[in-house]
């Protein structure tokens, strides 16, 4: 009875991710179409401001930095933002900025950050003194093609749009962690998102690049309202989708870095991320569960070899890995533009096994670690110090879990 049981439930999640797979085949058609519309659109470029907070270093930061002072674009400024002058990413924007001398750039200090969310504090001083309308947001450790601001402008050629993002793919720095790690990127990310934007339209925003009318910053009071969150950019994309303004995904994809090297700090990063999920959408990441496809596939052939019917758990495995591979290939080559989607689509199957008990880790706490701190996420995502939280009424501790 029980293994009957495992055998109906991995046949129910065979089907359900079965679904979910026809939907991400859809939507790829349809932004790979619109794509081709894009691409072909007249050139609308005008003036921005490129807005980069900085924090230390990391692996390849001067590259990424360098890729934004070889735009191809008429009239740009490159605005550079940390806590202190000796920050070693601010130095390293200063070093460039000489090697670029035709490059309109800004170095901008905060100092200590009063809010919990310290790059928003950084954008707040960055936005303020931007020259320009449309506000480039761009995180630091990500590297983009000299045709970057030309291509993710055009959308603001209709002055219904109040925002655009971008969709992109795992760049990793080395190591099997960063494969499985950046296929996430690649792959999971990317069909999530041209899914929801077929169902439903873009209702949110992908941090890495953001770019925004200063108007929908200014009606929003600023970036001050996001200031104890986790979830900045799902935020940010959501408020402006609700002022009436349009969210476009760009065509465009960039390239994320991605350079944890060791198997723990890739968990933990992951679980994070999809820690953050589950408070700022808590029942789209319920949800989530039906769509991934080995976990299914894996149940179904234990099931199905312990009860008996070893070729219907075999199939159920089968169905499950090409599934996968296929999603590879159509969402992380088709539509992210990853080669290694392409050429190693093998290896997704165990990312998306590895994915589901990820799932299952962001369920088990509310405590995430960001930049060395240790916080405890709340209801929408709000972060809260552990130092902080140890003083909160019990009542509110508890609602965190």
């Amino acid at each position: 009875m029980f293994l009957r049981a495992l055998l109906a439930i991995a046949i129910f999640g065979t089907l359900t991710s079965t679904a979910y797979f026809v939907l991400v085949l859809l939507g790829a058609w349809r932004f790979a179409r619109k794509r081709s519309q894009l691409r072909s659109a007249s050139a609308y470029c005008p003036p921005v401001s490129v807005l980069k907070p900085v924090h230390g270093l990391e692996p390849n930061l001067e590259e990424n930095l360098e890729s934004f002072f070889r735009q191809d674009f008429p009239e740009f400024e490159l605005i550079f933002c940390a806590r202190q002058v000796s920050d070693p990413g601010l130095q390293m924007a200063q070093r460039l900025s000489f090697k670029y001398p035709g490059v309109k750039v800004r170095i901008l200090t905060c100092g200590e950050p009063p809010w919990t969310n310290a790059k928003l504090f950084s954008l707040e001083k960055m936005w303020i003194e931007a020259a320009h309308d449309l506000l480039v947001i761009s995180d630091s450790d990500v590297r983009v093609s000299p045709d970057y601001l030309r291509e993710i402008i055009k959308p603001f050629a209709n002055p219904k749009v109040g925002m655009t993002t971008c969709i992109y793919r795992g760049l990793p720095a080395g190591g099997f962690w960063t494969e499985l790690e950046a296929f996430g990127y690649s792959v999971e990310m990317t069909s999530g998102v041209v899914v929801a934007d077929m169902l439903e339209g873009m209702k949110f925003a992908l941090g890495p690049t953001m770019v925004v009318r200063r108007e929908c910053v200014e009606a929003l009071g600023g970036f001050g309202f996001m200031a104890d969150y986790c979830a900045d950019d799902y935020i940010l994309g959501n408020r402006v989708a609700d002022s009436g303004r349009e969210v476009v995904l760009s065509h465009h994809v960039i390239d994320h870095m991605v350079f944890h090297h060791s198997f723990v700090a890739s968990m933990r990063h992951q679980v994070r991320w999809m820690r953050s999920t589950r408070f700022s959408r808590p029942k789209g990441h319920l949800g989530t569960v039906l769509t991934y496809a080995m976990p299914y596939g894996v149940l179904g052939a234990i099931a199905g070899l312990a009860g008996g019917h070893a070729a219907l758990g075999w199939a159920l495995l089968g169905a499950a890995f090409l599934n996968r591979v296929i999603q590879s290939i159509a969402a992380g080559y088709y539509v992210a533009g990853d080669r290694k989607a392409l050429t190693h689509a093998f290896l997704y199957p165990i990312r998306d096994l590895l994915g589901a008990f990820l799932w299952i880790g962001s369920y088990l706490s509310a405590r995430i670690d960001w930049r060395g701190e240790d916080y405890r996420l709340s209801t929408g995502g709000l972060m809260v110090r552990q130092e902080q939280s140890a003083k909160l009424p019990k009542s509110a501790v508890a609602d965190s879990e």
